[in-house]
């Protein structure tokens, strides 16, 4: 039997690899997508949700555009740099027929988790803005949902956007220390493990001469992404942090270590805004304990990711 997922993504370029993992997926079942401003805007987030869904053959899928500013302050811009002036590395897809839904993204979450209760994952790799309304809407979603996957923070690592803070969080570090303490059945696939799993140029020729619309079509994305990152590693890659989450969520990759334990976030206007407390003390004492009601967290996942990665998306 299949498993019903709901996604929450600001589309860039990783997210684009997570949709193409979770459409490749046996066993799942995509019945909504919510787009969040991050990466860029909600609207041009859920354009690009759209045209790739329609490219690889899930036109079906429903597409709605969630928040457009953060719960304390104004979207202001996203990541071009990064992700290139539309998201997905300057590339231009064929425009999908289909349009976005005409709910929000808030009411596409509690929508989805009512139609499917106690049996929907939830994966959330953007700002998690639309995970915090649908709270609001709905107290008890943690009730009604299952599973739910988060990209995002940094326990014992050092942050991507500053010394301490992961970018999803910090987008929103209001909305995300609504999500780390709500009661979810939480899953956090941070920088403690996203940094090491990394996609090399002999990965993106690979997944460029599967040569199905699809495979093509991020391979080319990637020509912008890696040239980001190869300012940071010396070389042309890029690192798999909303693919890795989504392979987490599904099941298909087993952390070698996950504690489970409080996690709370900084969402002050101090030096440590955005920053991810997970609360490790146990370290020192019988490490690792498991806390009830914490969030289980991914300090380390072994394998050849990428590896993985490619053989799927092959697929497309």
């Amino acid at each position: 039997m299949s498993t019903p997922f709901f996604l929450d993504c600001d589309t860039g370029i990783d997210d684009a690899m997570a949709i193409g993992w979770l459409v490749a997926s046996p066993g799942v079942d995509l019945v909504g997508v919510s787009t969040v401003s991050g990466n860029l805007d909600a609207a041009g987030g859920a354009r690009n949700t759209l045209d790739l869904l329609a490219l690889l053959g899930r036109p079906d899928v429903p597409v709605s555009v969630g928040a457009h500013d953060f719960l304390d302050h104004p979207y202001s811009g996203g990541a071009p740099h990064v992700h290139g002036p539309n998201g997905i590395g300057g590339v231009d897809l064929p425009r999908a027929a289909a349009g976005p839904t005409g709910r929000s993204g808030a009411e596409a979450i509690v929508a989805a988790a009512r139609a499917h209760p106690g049996d929907l994952h939830l994966l959330a790799i953007g700002p998690f803005t639309n995970l915090a309304l649908a709270l609001d809407l709905e107290p008890r979603l943690p009730e009604l949902l299952g599973p739910v996957t988060v990209m995002g923070g940094a326990a014992a690592a050092p942050g991507n956007v500053s010394a301490l803070a992961e970018a999803n969080v910090a987008n929103d570090p209001l909305a995300a220390h609504r999500v780390f303490t709500a009661g979810f059945d939480l899953t956090m696939v941070g920088l403690d493990v996203t940094m090491r799993h990394v996609f090399e140029e002999s990965h993106r020729t690979a997944l460029l001469a599967a040569g199905t619309p699809g495979t093509v079509a991020v391979a080319r994305m990637l020509e912008f992404y890696f040239a980001f990152y190869a300012e940071r590693f010396g070389r042309p890659c890029a690192v798999l942090h909303d693919p890795l989450a989504a392979a987490v969520a599904t099941g298909d990759v087993t952390p070698a270590l996950a504690p489970r334990v409080p996690v709370v976030v900084d969402h002050t206007d101090g030096p440590g805004r955005g920053q991810t407390i997970a609360d490790l003390r146990d370290l020192y004492q019988g490490f690792p304990h498991s806390h009830p009601g914490g969030t289980r967290v991914l300090l380390e996942v072994p394998g050849d990711f990428a590896g993985d990665l490619l053989a799927r998306l092959s697929t497309l």
